[in-house]
């Protein structure tokens, strides 16, 4: 488990190889495609790199363009649209084969003080009375891909039972920490959040309907992710990512997230739509 979470780090920390340029490394998994949590975090990683320390980003917007290539790395360009007194704002482009297959927007802002409010923590069972992953897919008879083996290796994952309000509106949970301790500051933590936000979110969409996650004739792809961080989360303990769809349609489904820390303090929200597709098998 540590070997695991030191290659997310590795992962996850992108090499600068000129001025506001960046590389990131390929996952260790089988060829595919990228991850999109991890291009979303390394394009991050690329963007916190041009700004000071006295600045945290509080926000992301993602658009995913092209499938990834797990095989290759990911070039990532940076560009400063912003350096202000309190905030600063980065466009990030990620890059394989010379096209984009990601841009991404995010905003930093300096420490300051202010009023708060928050919504308070749903009340579902704790990570100890819930399984694990694999034991809580295979209990609904689905098969766990090897590549999400691969994936998920760095992390702790336990999730609840799917439940829906009166209005149908489905709603998920599952607790999650990595799987080993972690020595990381500010700027790391939110980045394997970042990673970590894109896990089972748009998946939300398809529970009230027939086919599983994992069937061959679903058809799934994240477009677009867009994250706000509220505070900065210690990822080496447990986080409780509650989640819900209020739409789909159109080949789409749309979710939103909300993470906790285990004390109840909401530290991050999320909101994705993907696509989710229905695909006729042809008859040989």
């Amino acid at each position: 488990m540590s070997e695991a979470v030191a290659e997310l780090r590795n992962l996850l920390e992108v090499e600068e190889i000129d001025t506001d340029l960046y590389r990131g490394a390929p996952a260790a998994e089988g060829p595919g495609r990228v991850f999109g949590g991890q291009v979303v975090a390394q394009a991050l990683a690329a963007a916190v790199g041009s700004v000071g320390e006295e600045r945290q980003a509080h926000s992301l917007h993602a658009y995913f363009l092209r499938p990834g290539d797990t095989t290759r790395p990911i070039v990532y360009r940076t560009l400063r649209d912003l350096d202000g007194g309190s905030f600063a704002n980065r466009r990030v482009v990620a890059m394989q084969g010379g096209k984009p297959i990601l841009n991404l927007a995010a905003s930093f802002h300096r420490r300051e003080e202010g009023f708060a409010h928050a919504a308070e923590m749903p009340k579902v069972p704790g990570p100890e009375q819930c399984p694990d992953f694999a034991s809580a897919l295979s209990a609904t008879g689905q098969k766990f891909p090897q590549v999400m083996l691969d994936r998920l290796a760095a992390f702790e994952i336990r999730p609840g039972p799917p439940a829906s309000e009166s209005s149908g509106t489905p709603r998920q949970f599952l607790w999650f920490r990595l799987a080993a301790p972690i020595q990381a500051g500010d700027a790391l933590n939110r980045t394997v959040l970042a990673y970590a936000s894109d896990f089972a979110l748009v998946g939300t969409a398809v529970l009230p309907h027939k086919p599983h996650f994992f069937a061959s004739s679903l058809q799934v792809a994240s477009l677009d992710h867009a994250m706000w961080f509220h505070s900065t989360p210690q990822v080496d303990d447990w986080l409780l990512y509650a989640m819900d769809s209020p739409w789909a349609g159109h080949a789409r489904g749309f979710a939103r997230g909300s993470i906790y820390d285990r004390a109840g303090k909401l530290v991050a929200s999320v909101a994705q739509e993907g696509l989710c597709r229905v695909v006729e098998r042809k008859s040989k």
